[in-house]
């Protein structure tokens, strides 16, 4: 072990370079770690300018391993190829690995086949569908890494179930909520709401994106009538994603939703202006992961289109609901009436989660070692 220890920290898209900032800020504070920013390339995305690095306060990526898009295998075998050679070029302490995308667990592998000690960060989730992509990545990864950083009590639960060593799981809490922290004056100024023509808790955010909602025609349909249906009552606003716009588009759906004067349907919205939006939101019907936890710190309500959720503390503490895409209008109406769902703020999502993981790597790489050799 080097006086001073390299640290990968591995990103692949936008939100693994959300959940590595706060870490690598922490990292950089101490004298005896090196991070290293390692951008796998695996989604190409026009968000991801010099802008996004600048809010962030990140440097540029140190190293960019250009993978690119295509099928999930291509995708893993192509950073294993390339993360193998950026390994055989030198020395590396820890290989730090985030979140459940096709990069985590190929640096992983890439990794422990080269006998190099890799964390996982938000480790421990799991849906039990083993038809999402995502929950494969995050079993392949969590059986093979050294040190797993959980979110919340639930995931360190669901480790110990599949095997894990309790001396390898550290509870730390959630870092994307030290992200939000981190950026939440900038997100506070930003009034983005305004632009649009909102008002401030008065309007419902929308993002889709997954297969099972949005490319079969009749459940698209269903949550086309369902959104129509909802904006007679509050005024939606719709940042649409690229594959969702695509099928909206082919089916013809894309013209039902903009002639719904309720509707403002928007290209994707960049990390600080959609959070503004998320904050001043009245609710938001989502089926993607991270909204589930920054609704629930934020107290609003959330309609995750999903019949299971990795992050189930969104549901038994948080504002999250699952509901079947019929329910939606129902849901609604009953929210708008009612408040929605009271909430707690989870155990340990206090904005404080890299300190605590830069101590236990601290304690991984130099304390364990030591002990170990006296």
């Amino acid at each position: 072990m080097h006086a001073i220890a390299k640290i990968h920290l591995i990103a692949a898209a936008r939100p693994n370079f959300m959940k590595i900032a706060p870490l690598y800020h922490a990292l950089k504070k101490e004298s005896w770690a090196e991070p290293v920013i390692v951008h796998t390339g695996q989604h190409y995305d026009p968000g991801m300018s010099g802008a996004f690095f600048q809010d962030l306060e990140l440097p540029e990526p140190h190293f960019h391993l250009g993978v690119g898009s295509g099928t999930h295998a291509e995708q893993t075998g192509r950073v294993m190829i390339e993360y193998e050679k950026l390994l055989a070029g030198g020395t590396v302490d820890l290989v730090v690995v985030v979140g459940d995308v096709n990069s985590t667990a190929a640096a992983t592998l890439a990794a422990a086949k080269m006998g190099v000690k890799v964390a996982h960060l938000e480790a421990g989730l799991r849906s039990f569908d083993r038809t999402m992509p995502e929950e494969i990545n995050r079993i392949v990864t969590d059986a093979l890494a050294d040190l797993l950083w959980t979110p919340s009590r639930d995931a360190d639960a669901n480790l110990l179930r599949e095997g894990v060593p309790g001396e390898k799981i550290r509870f730390v809490g959630n870092i994307m909520i030290d992200s939000l922290e981190m950026m939440r004056l900038r997100i506070d100024r930003t009034d983005a709401w305004r632009k649009y023509g909102l008002e401030r808790g008065r309007y419902g955010l929308v993002t889709l994106h997954r297969p099972s909602n949005v490319d079969g025609r009749e459940s698209l349909e269903r949550l086309c009538s369902e959104l129509i249906g909802i904006s007679s009552k509050i005024p939606l606003i719709f940042p649409v994603h690229p594959r969702t716009r695509k099928n909206l588009e082919a089916t013809g759906l894309m013209t039902r939703l903009k002639e719904s004067r309720g509707i403002s349907i928007e290209e994707p919205i960049s990390y600080v202006p959609f959070m503004n939006m998320v904050f001043n939101c009245r609710f938001a019907i989502t089926d993607s992961g991270g909204i589930q936890e920054e609704t629930t710190y934020l107290g609003i309500p959330c309609l995750t289109l999903r019949p299971n959720t990795e992050r189930p503390i969104t549901v038994t503490e948080g504002t999250n609901r699952l509901i079947q895409p019929e329910e939606l209008g129902s849901h609604v109406h009953a929210l708008l009436e009612n408040h929605g769902p009271k909430g707690k703020i989870p155990e340990l999502w206090d904005g404080h989660t890299a300190e605590r993981v830069v101590k236990s790597i601290h304690r991984f790489l130099f304390e364990n070692r030591q002990t170990a050799t006296t």
